[in-house]
């Protein structure tokens, strides 16, 4: 089943998606940056691209709502 949602919906909403990262599955590069950190949130576009990275689901939740953006939740 690989349907293609529209970025835009009827409504005018702009999705971008929000889903956990475990640290180990970040760029080395990125790692020095968090550590102590088990767990960050990243928000991302319809087509897949991360957008930001931050420390808690709320806060990713706030950045998406605050930039007209309307957040949905990925497990």
């Amino acid at each position: 089943m690989d349907a293609k949602y529209e970025i835009m919906p009827e409504n005018g909403e702009r999705i971008v998606y929000v889903r956990p990262v475990n640290i180990e599955d970040l760029p080395e590069e990125i790692r020095p940056q968090v550590e102590g950190i088990k767990r960050l949130f990243a928000v991302h576009d319809a087509d897949g691209e991360r957008l930001a990275l931050v420390r808690g689901r709320r806060l990713a939740f706030a950045l998406a709502r605050q930039n007209d953006l309307s957040p949905v939740s990925v497990h």
